[in-house]
């Protein structure tokens, strides 16, 4: 085990170091990810020792290096805050995979920092075991993503509404920078720091944009592309981020930072669950036009860089955005082809995919459910798995049929189709109702739920008897999603 501080050698105002934290309880590690740390080069065995905890806990690193908070800055539900950073979260350091990438070792929940304003830095239990859930659910449904490498109990108590056992969240991404990192600087009209800052980024991510004319185009080009592309595979799963504000979005194009994020039970473009967006800023459908606002706040960023004539760089950066709209609808229009089992394309598709989400929204269907079943229909060639989840059977049955006429366009055996579907439409997702039941468990001290929850979503598109796949009951259903701060 090696690492590497990249991040912490760039100029002294990029972070901020942090003392050891002393704590007279001592930690005790939960859950591992054994085969994510296999990955990053790390002994499974040896983290489960005092010392591997005292790692993820802590941050103790064996080179002795102090972690670090990160600064950057960011637009809350569109109001621009100039200086956030990481209030509740340090970086330990890199590590290299076998196959040489670099990964980032963040602890969430570590404790105050510079950063923290009025927050106590600390997280909860509930918090930390759900990003965990869903981040690994999400690198399941192979959606670029953070990845939860380990949870531990602290042995300290975390005061929020009633007192709570607290916990910290080892987890890893290629990288922490984010568009807020930039606004950090861009607000400082430092543009220095915007150009090392820049340096970093195509060093560590995209070191094929290092001999290009123009690499902060390119760079703002290549992260449009990347988000346009997560955002759709965010629709296609039934994800709502709930807090698509500019400091969690991540220049990796990774989804980040997983607060009161939730998956959709029934189909609706408006579901929004978190609980301090009052105004459903993010909610499932809006989150294509949020991702290019945010992105348009990083091209602002880096007007100065692209070109020095203000009009061009704007004219240039412009021309980048506008990009955003062709490659989303790309992405989104060939993922609904998937989930429908479709191999070739047609004009008509589009209108057909419309129809169905029409009827899913209308009859309230649940969306996870809807397309497993409907792969389970090309196997048995009986509509009825689909057609008993409609209220109105006849518009159910109408939209099969020309879905079935569609299909029968296409030369691809019942096997093929099928089984590409089932690659593409999970049986089950980290639904809200599920999350916190393995939260409460955990809560009164047992981690059986949550074991059983995490082990089913390793393999979320394979069929398994178990109660995961069902809908909540009306009295199950979660309204409201929190951050934990």
């Amino acid at each position: 085990m090696q690492f590497s501080h990249d991040y912490a050698l760039l100029p002294e105002h990029f972070s901020a170091k942090i003392a050891p934290r002393l704590s007279s309880q001592r930690p005790q590690l939960i859950t591992l990810n054994s085969d994510w740390a296999e990955t990053l080069g790390l002994s499974p065995a040896w983290l489960r020792t005092h010392a591997g905890i005292n790692l993820l806990s802590q941050g103790t690193t064996p080179d002795g290096h102090l972690p670090i908070a990160m600064a950057y800055a960011g637009h809350q539900f569109g109001h621009f805050v100039p200086s956030l950073g990481d209030g509740r979260a340090v970086l330990v350091g890199e590590l290299t995979t076998k196959n040489g990438q670099k990964h980032d070792l963040h602890l969430k929940g570590w404790g105050r920092t510079p950063f923290s304003r009025n927050g106590d830095g600390k997280a909860a239990l509930g918090p930390v075991l759900r990003e965990m859930l869903i981040s690994e659910a999400m690198a399941a449904f192979g959606i670029p993503t953070t990845r939860s490498l380990a949870a531990t109990l602290t042995g300290e108590t975390v005061q929020r509404d009633t007192a709570l056992p607290g916990a910290v969240l080892a987890r890893t991404a290629r990288s922490h920078v984010r568009i807020g990192t930039f606004q950090y600087f861009a607000a400082r009209q430092d543009h220095e720091a915007l150009a090392v800052l820049l340096d970093h980024v195509i060093t560590r991510l995209y070191p094929d944009l290092a001999n290009t004319p123009n690499k902060a185009l390119a760079l703002l080009q290549t992260v449009i592309h990347k988000h346009a592309r997560l955002v759709a595979q965010w629709l296609h799963i039934g994800f709502v981020h709930g807090v698509m504000n500019t400091d969690n979005m991540s220049i990796a194009g990774e989804t980040i930072d997983y607060g009161p994020c939730a998956f959709l039970d029934a189909y609706d473009p408006e579901a929004c669950f978190s609980f301090i967006d009052r105004g459903k800023r993010y909610a499932y459908g809006n989150q294509p036009d949020m991702a290019l606002w945010n992105l348009g706040r990083f091209a602002e960023c880096l007007l100065p860089l692209i070109h020095s004539d203000d009009n061009m760089a704007v004219e240039q950066a412009t021309a980048g955005l506008k990009d955003f709209d062709r490659v989303f609808s790309e992405h989104y229009l060939t993922g609904w082809r998937k989930k429908l089992g479709l191999f070739t394309e047609a004009p008509a598709d589009t209108r057909l995919i419309a129809q169905l989400l029409d009827i899913m929204q209308r009859q309230q269907l649940d969306f996870t459910q809807s397309f497993r079943a409907l792969n389970t229909t090309i196997r048995t060639q009986n509509p009825e798995p689909f057609l008993a989840l409609c209220s109105n059977r006849d518009e159910g049955q109408h939209w099969y049929t020309q879905w079935q006429e569609r299909i029968a366009q296409e030369a691809i055996s019942q096997d093929d189709r099928f089984n590409a579907m089932q690659r593409v439409n999970p049986r089950i997702i980290p639904r809200n109702h599920l999350v916190e039941h393995a939260i409460n468990a955990a809560y009164d001290g047992d981690f059986k739920p949550f074991e059983h929850l995490q082990e089913a979503l390793r393999t979320p598109y394979h069929d398994a008897d178990d109660s995961f796949n069902a809908p909540p009951r009306p009295e199950e259903r979660v309204l409201h999603t929190f951050c934990g701060t």
